[in-house]
């Protein structure tokens, strides 16, 4: 196999936060220890709860801010913030294209942005890739002309993914890219990232709470819950055999397509424990319903195989 686009190794992001004038300060490891390669034309979904640590890890990968332990590589180089010639090759595409656009800009001025920043065309040039580039994601040359507020969510979608793209990357981050998103325009947005994928020869890091997307567009998988990979593996893995019992709890709250199919709801107890004082052992261990004693006196380790991986003791 080809060498990885993208590749984390025991990536972990910690802030400091402040308590009070006389209390020392606190550290929230927002990030603990993840490792993943990404390879082109594959789709690496990262899943979990709020405050599972996903954006945190889109941060690192679009180099707004540096580990602080764990390395990471992208088409083989450290990346670090600020490194200009790294940067161009991730893009990120945002949640909610109602805010991710400037309204007072024209289409084409937003589109052509990336290229005044980092490239010397000439506003031929620009203008000729800006039309190009509308045109692969299913937008019209005469919108070129047009503000953001002239286009429905799906469309505004498509303008953010072709912003994205103007400068060729070979990684695009996608942070919830459809949740903003009505059901059918959904899909539409997917099928569309999918031929671009094809075409393109792009790398998706997607990032989302919800497994029902996943489904469709991921090739492998990555489970996090409280800064920690929990499960890893290929979708199919993941999704037909679930081993730790978070990631059959998020399965089982997904919506099924089929009226006639039945699944178990599980109904996980408590909140999602305080990254200022997380619990001890297994970070899942307080609303497991599997837990022993074991569970909560140490962190079990990432086991498996090349297909899946699991931290758990008494996996399903």
């Amino acid at each position: 196999m080809s060498e990885p686009v993208l590749q984390g190794k025991d990536l972990s992001r910690f802030y400091s936060v402040k308590r009070g004038m006389f209390k020392p300060e606190a550290i929230v490891r927002a990030l603990n220890g993840v490792t993943f390669e990404l390879h082109s034309g594959k789709t690496l979904a990262v899943v979990g709860e709020s405050g599972c640590g996903k954006s945190t890890l889109a941060r690192l990968v679009t180099m707004i801010e540096d580990p602080s332990a764990g390395s990471l590589l992208i088409d083989g180089k450290p990346a670090h913030v600020g490194d200009k010639s790294l940067r161009s090759l991730v893009q990120i595409v945002f949640q909610n294209p109602y805010g991710s656009l400037n309204p007072r800009q024209k289409v084409g001025t937003i589109l052509e942005e990336p290229l005044v920043i980092n490239t010397r065309d000439d506003a031929a040039t620009r203008r000729r890739k800006v039309e190009e580039m509308m045109t692969k994601v299913g937008l019209r040359p005469e919108h070129y002309d047009r503000y953001p507020h002239m286009f429905s969510g799906g469309q505004r979608q498509r303008i953010a993914i072709a912003r994205a793209l103007m400068l060729r990357p070979k990684v695009l981050v996608l942070d919830e890219p459809v949740s903003a998103l009505d059901l059918s325009i959904q899909a539409q947005v997917l099928n569309l990232l999918m031929d671009l994928q094809k075409e393109m020869g792009l790398a998706y890091l997607f990032i989302s709470h919800g497994l029902s997307v996943v489904r469709h567009i991921a090739d492998e998988v990555m489970v996090m819950y409280l800064g920690r990979p929990v499960e890893m593996g290929t979708a199919e893995s993941v999704f037909a055999h679930p081993k730790h019992p978070y990631t059959a709890a998020l399965l089982s709250a997904t919506p099924m397509a089929d009226p006639e199919g039945k699944r178990e709801r599980i109904q996980l107890q408590g909140e999602l424990p305080s990254p200022l004082k997380p619990p001890a052992g297994c970070p899942f261990n307080p609303r497991c319903w599997r837990a022993t004693e074991e569970c909560r006196q140490a962190m079990p380790p990432l086991e498996g195989d090349e297909a899946q991986q699991f931290a758990c003791y008494h996996p399903l």
